[in-house]
């Protein structure tokens, strides 16, 4: 394994945003975990500099919290966030879908398909740095049709929080087959154009993802 991350010289900040972000979203860097700049800087073989404006981007998305004291640590949300995260999926992606299923065309429909297919072929390769980005762009095709772009925006915030976790229910939990159920049928029910069928279920698929995910981390947690 060589000793430091190869990256493209241009961009840097860019670069090493992506990088951290994904080493957390895929629980490489655990939650809690303190982050040295120094061995940073060192594993890309780089400055502070860009260590350090990753770092503030990070913090922005509030996946890393920096202090002017203790330095920076990977976000970790208590059971009651984590809770709220899903909490918020429900409120706002629920009320996308109930304005999106009704304007709905044959080309967001295609649209759906084609991640729908990506998805289910990153589920059967077990590729899990692409599980919770395909879920968040197939959750955002079904309501594009919406037109909300400033929900849409806050909604994405939100996803950032509980990508980690729907990784984490995927695959710990072995949550894959049920996710595929659940996928396709929201997608029959919003081609039928049943509103609130397709609604029921997917408040039911995000709540259950929620309770599960609590009853593992508290189970986690406790044992620790």
């Amino acid at each position: 394994m060589p000793r430091t991350r190869a990256i493209p010289r241009q961009s840097l900040p860019d670069v090493i945003t992506n990088d951290l972000r994904e080493r957390i979203l895929s629980g490489e860097m655990a939650e809690g975990e303190t982050i040295r700049q120094e061995a940073l800087a060192e594993d890309y073989d780089v400055s502070r500099m860009p260590i350090r404006e990753a770092l503030k981007r990070l913090d922005a998305e509030g996946l890393v919290q920096l202090t002017n004291n203790r330095g920076a640590s990977v976000t970790s949300h208590s059971l009651s966030e984590i809770g709220e995260i899903f909490d918020l999926r429900v409120l706002l992606e629920v009320d996308l879908f109930r304005r999106s299923i009704p304007r709905m065309i044959e080309t967001d429909f295609v649209e759906c398909e084609r991640l729908l297919d990506a998805m289910e072929t990153s589920y059967d390769a077990y590729d899990v740095g692409r599980w919770g980005s395909l879920n968040y762009e197939y959750h955002k095709a079904l309501y594009a049709a919406a037109g909300r772009g400033l929900t849409n925006e806050i909604l994405k915030r939100v996803n950032l929080q509980s990508d980690r976790y729907v990784r984490m229910h995927l695959s710990v939990m072995e949550q894959r087959e049920p996710a595929k159920k659940d996928h396709r049928q929201l997608l029959s029910l919003a081609r039928a154009g049943r509103v609130e069928d397709a609604c029921d279920l997917l408040t039911k698929h995000i709540q259950r993802t929620k309770d599960q995910l609590l009853d593992m981390v508290t189970a986690t947690r406790n044992a620790e």
